[in-house]
């Protein structure tokens, strides 16, 4: 059998409801397993694989962000150094900010181990809960030798999903989980096969050339999102606060309103890098018109919470725009 670790972190996929059909309420019960009692209660993962649980978090993923990747990278990475025989690692998660978890690992981990997030859109308590299956069809993944090579992989459904592509679609369904431009990479089905139909071209792990292991914070980085009547004090607040970069998630193909534009060329003046992407959840954002602050970074198609991962990790490295364009072309 695959010997494969199970970092814990919380989220739906652990959670403890009231009764069985406790489907939203769950969360107030404050009651979720850690690691090692998540593979219990599904302890069928252990007629697949030696599952090796790693406690690290109980929270929901609204409370995962930059301060605990910085604690969830060198936990991978001392993981994978100090258990020879693992063939992979799992990560269980929220699905709140599962993809963007997934995304900066994917840009972060050096481990070739195959490393694949998980979580649920129901709790372990709940009739109908998907956690179960989705666990063991991550440990599968994890263990199976067509995942190497694929970057950081997200396991929902029944689908295999590229950390870069992924993104949360519906607040309930457990079809949430979609590649909108792109799709799928693959399938994990009943009989237990790994069925992977195309790889991932850009750029990830475990090749990036982002090093966070001794850092002890991320730059910030805000996102402005721009609807009918916004008015650019967003920006100025952002900036402010000290942001050193921020994401213009625009308007349709890109832009911004007219006052965002002008706050957002304000602060390009004063040295924040502004990233050009877009509210609508799919397409890529253009060189040309649609690029209406000159100097700002496009985005291609990432969504501006990934684009906003990708400029703190860029920013740790350079400030200049042309550098970080090319990240953006390349990852």
């Amino acid at each position: 059998m695959s010997r494969i670790a199970v970092i814990g972190t919380g989220g739906t996929i652990s959670s403890i409801g009231r009764d069985g059909y406790d489907l939203v309420n769950y969360v107030s019960t404050g009651k979720k397993y850690d690691a090692a009692g998540l593979v219990e209660w599904h302890s069928e993962v252990k007629q697949i694989a030696d599952v090796v649980p790693i406690p690290f978090r109980a929270v929901s993923s609204t409370a995962m962000g930059p301060a605990e990747w910085l604690d969830l990278v060198p936990l991978i990475e001392e993981t994978a150094k100090s258990d020879p025989n693992l063939n992979g690692i799992v990560v269980t998660h929220g699905t709140a900010t599962l993809e963007e978890t997934a995304y900066y690992l994917n840009l972060t981990v050096k481990t070739k181990l195959p490393v694949v997030m998980v979580g649920a859109m129901r709790p372990s308590s709940a009739y109908g809960a998907d956690g179960g299956m989705n666990l063991m069809n991550a440990i599968r993944v994890a263990g199976c030798e067509a995942a190497q090579g694929l970057g950081v992989l997200v396991v929902l459904n029944d689908e295999i999903q590229a950390a870069r592509d992924v993104t949360k679609t519906s607040t309930y369904r457990l079809q949430t989980f979609r590649s909108p431009d792109l799709g799928i990479l693959g399938h994990a089905d009943g009989d237990g096969t790994i069925e992977i139909y195309r790889r991932p071209t850009r750029r990830h792990a475990p090749d990036a050339e982002f090093d966070v292991m001794d850092l002890k914070e991320l730059p910030r980085v805000d996102i402005l999102l721009s609807y009918a009547g916004s008015d650019g004090a967003a920006v100025d607040a952002f900036v402010a606060a000290g942001a050193r970069g921020i994401v213009s998630a625009g308007l349709g193909s890109g832009s911004g309103t007219p006052a965002d534009v002008v706050a957002l060329n304000h602060a390009v003046d004063q040295g924040v890098v502004v990233v050009q992407s877009n509210r609508v959840g799919s397409g890529r954002v253009l060189k040309g018109k649609s690029q209406s602050v000159p100097g700002a970074i496009i985005g291609d198609n990432l969504t501006p919470q990934k684009a906003r991962i990708l400029l703190m990790l860029a920013l740790t490295r350079t400030s200049d725009p042309t550098e970080i364009q090319r990240m953006f072309d390349t990852y």
